[in-house]
């Protein structure tokens, strides 16, 4: 089986992170390939980011694809153009956020989400309503860390995010943590040990879920939301994103 991350900003460093935290998890029939657009923001922090990435993200989809992936993973928590990756290509595409949601309801009766800047929050917040956790979901907090901070050596970065869990913990009652980014893959661990509790890394997440829906066999579904895009010019820069006809 072969499995394509997809980062979807353009910063290498963070793309190595996720695929070292992807490969760690992945059965061993298992091929991950980790990927990031040449183009588009650096990180994704809010609407607007989030907005321009989906050209690089949807080129990258394609192309991964059409190289032979059975599952792909796009690696940022706000979840970005998954519905219009799951239109382009028939193979299953998982967003992380909603897998490490998944995940934590097997795992705990409730969580909290700890995210980079505050900005975030309510984007999460919407998530969560959209595939039915809010009542789960106690809490989104935001550790205030840029995303590219976590790609720093020596930044308090990790130490802001350890701080959010803990109150959590202490203050939401949470029984398990998402971790409410990619770049911060490499945390899940020790802070699952140390406080004792799931501490869940959406890369993680969605590896163990592609695998297995993709080892169902079983395409996603083109009879409604996921219908092929509409044939159809495009003008400008953007023509060569122009459906055609198969």
């Amino acid at each position: 089986m072969k499995i394509l991350i997809v980062n979807p900003n353009t910063t290498a460093s963070m793309t190595r992170k996720i695929g070292d935290a992807a490969r760690s998890v992945a059965a061993g029939g298992t091929e991950v390939v980790a990927v990031n657009p040449a183009d588009g923001p650096v990180s994704i922090e809010g609407p607007y980011d989030e907005a321009l990435c989906l050209p690089g993200l949807l080129t990258e989809v394609k192309r991964g694809v059409a190289d032979g992936a059975d599952a792909v993973v796009v690696a940022c928590f706000d979840d970005p153009g998954i519905d219009a990756c799951r239109a382009l290509v028939p193979v299953p595409v998982i967003g992380i956020c909603h897998a490490a949601m998944q995940v934590a309801v097997q795992l705990a009766d409730s969580f909290s989400i700890v995210t980079t800047l505050g900005r975030s929050v309510p984007v999460l917040e919407g998530l969560a309503v959209r595939y039915g956790m809010a009542q789960r979901c106690r809490r989104v907090r935001a550790a205030e860390v840029p995303v590219l901070a976590l790609e720093e050596p020596g930044s308090a970065a990790a130490q802001q995010v350890r701080a959010e869990v803990r109150a959590a913990v202490a203050e939401d009652s949470a029984e398990a943590v998402l971790l409410g980014c990619a770049g911060m893959a490499d945390l899940a661990a020790a802070l699952s040990e140390e406080f004792a509790i799931p501490v869940i890394d959406g890369v993680a997440a969605a590896v163990k879920l592609a695998e297995a829906v993709a080892g169902l066999g079983i395409a996603t579904s083109k009879a409604g939301l996921y219908a092929p895009p509409v044939p159809k010019a495009y003008s400008g820069t953007l023509s060569a994103f122009a459906p055609r006809t198969p």
